[in-house]
């Protein structure tokens, strides 16, 4: 049967990390959204109405991270030691990849998740406008496969 360490006898709880050694963690995470070719090239060229679309999606990552702990409810707060946000764009889409790097109790995978998601979100924030059709919606606008790529505990490669 599947522990699930957040939840005993129905109750929602934060699990005590006390007793848990500090070693080194970290997790790479990444995600896509799917954007209109036009609007692609113009993240490309800088040409968005609302400026450095990936600039801002980087710095509006890096906040979330910080605060996954204000996010979720039973993330523990715990310190950022690094944190690289890189991002990949082809004719279809943009891909984020965020590595956290901590040492600490308890692990970063929600940390990169967190920075993954707010980076995808702030990129379709960035440029909504130019994604919608002309019934206001986004028929092509798409933000798909977040996930943890990686983790490590005890080294740092």
């Amino acid at each position: 049967m599947t522990e699930f360490t957040h939840i005993t006898d129905d109750r929602v709880r934060m699990v005590d990390v006390s007793s848990k050694n500090e070693v080194s963690r970290e997790a790479l995470a990444s995600g896509t959204i799917i954007l209109r070719p036009e609007t692609l090239k113009a993240i490309a060229t800088g040409s968005t109405i609302k400026g450095n679309v990936l600039a801002t999606a980087r710095v509006a990552a890096t906040l979330a991270i910080k605060d996954t702990f204000r996010i979720i409810p039973m993330c523990h707060n715990i310190p950022v030691h690094g944190i690289d946000i890189d991002f990949e764009q082809d004719e279809t889409s943009i891909t984020a990849r965020v590595k956290v790097i901590s040492s600490g109790k308890t692990g970063v995978e929600m940390e990169a998740l967190v920075g993954v998601s707010t980076a995808l979100l702030t990129i379709w924030d960035m440029v909504k406008s130019a994604e919608k059709d002309d019934n206001g919606q986004y028929p092509v606008t798409l933000i798909k496969e977040i996930r943890v790529d990686e983790k490590q505990k005890g080294q740092h490669p």
